[in-house]
């Protein structure tokens, strides 16, 4: 009789943790695997100098960005994807500026600019010769396409592949600045992977 309430109690102190386990570990699973959160755009430019000087650590990639969203913006939009477990993160913000600002900034990066592409995304980039990965258009209005229009000159100022040689660009990152002239507008952008 005292071996079988042992072996009882055993038997209910295992099936106990067994099932705490499971129920722990499908959490935990769950948790991991969730993709329900989506990309926050974030208006508030407010937020602009906690991504560009606090949670961006690559500071070669955001050089290029502007010290603090200048006064005359307009139609300012910002988003920030933080490193994930994948690996990639995201950082762009666009605005409105006056048109001669935009044709100073188009001069400025037409002399650095490493690639220059019209309009496109990174899909389109790197799959030209000799192209590179750039970025998707995070910060548009059109929710549905996340290409730059023709009228974008898109200028990448640095990129660095970081895969392997028979995976090129697994791994890397690329920053720049998109520009349309038409829209009176610019988009700062840095990305890593």
């Amino acid at each position: 009789m005292r071996k079988s309430n042992f072996v009882k109690i055993i038997t209910i102190l295992l099936m106990t943790c067994g099932g705490i386990g499971l129920v722990g570990g499908g959490f935990v699973l769950s948790q991991a695997l969730d993709k329900s959160e989506e990309t926050k755009i974030v208006k508030d430019s407010n937020k602009y100098g906690d991504i560009r000087y606090k949670l961006w650590s690559e500071r070669k990639q955001i050089s290029h960005f502007p010290e603090a969203i200048p006064a005359d913006a307009t139609n300012i939009r910002l988003v920030y994807f933080p490193p994930s477990t994948q690996g990639g993160s995201a950082f762009q913000v666009k605005f409105k500026q006056p048109q001669k600002t935009i044709a100073s900034a188009i001069a400025k990066y037409r002399i650095t600019a490493k690639y220059k592409y019209k309009g496109g995304d990174t899909n389109d980039h790197s799959n030209q010769a000799n192209g590179v990965p750039t970025t998707f258009f995070y910060t548009s209005e059109d929710t549905e396409n996340a290409s730059f229009p023709p009228d974008y000159d898109v200028f990448v100022l640095g990129a660095e592949d970081k895969g392997q040689k028979e995976f090129k660009w697994n791994h890397g990152y690329s920053y720049g600045v998109a520009i349309s002239r038409l829209d009176s507008t610019i988009v700062y952008w840095a990305e890593a992977w």
